[in-house]
């Protein structure tokens, strides 16, 4: 049985490409570390946030392509 009201359910797609994130530069602010990366294959940048030594960057920007 069908509704008129029910939407498809979108295929999800496949990662294709698992970026390999290299660092281009660092600042420190008073948030924590800026840290402006790459994917080394594909080109795409990120801007990264490292607000303690002891934790990992987390993304503050979307990936941006070229």
């Amino acid at each position: 049985m069908t509704s008129l009201h029910t939407l498809p359910i979108p295929q999800q797609t496949a990662r294709t490409h698992e970026h390999a994130w290299v660092a281009e530069s660092r600042h420190p602010t008073s948030e924590g570390v800026v840290v402006y990366v790459r994917c080394g294959d594909c080109g795409t940048r990120r801007v990264d946030l490292q607000e303690r030594p002891s934790m990992p960057p987390r993304a503050l920007s979307t990936d941006l392509r070229h």
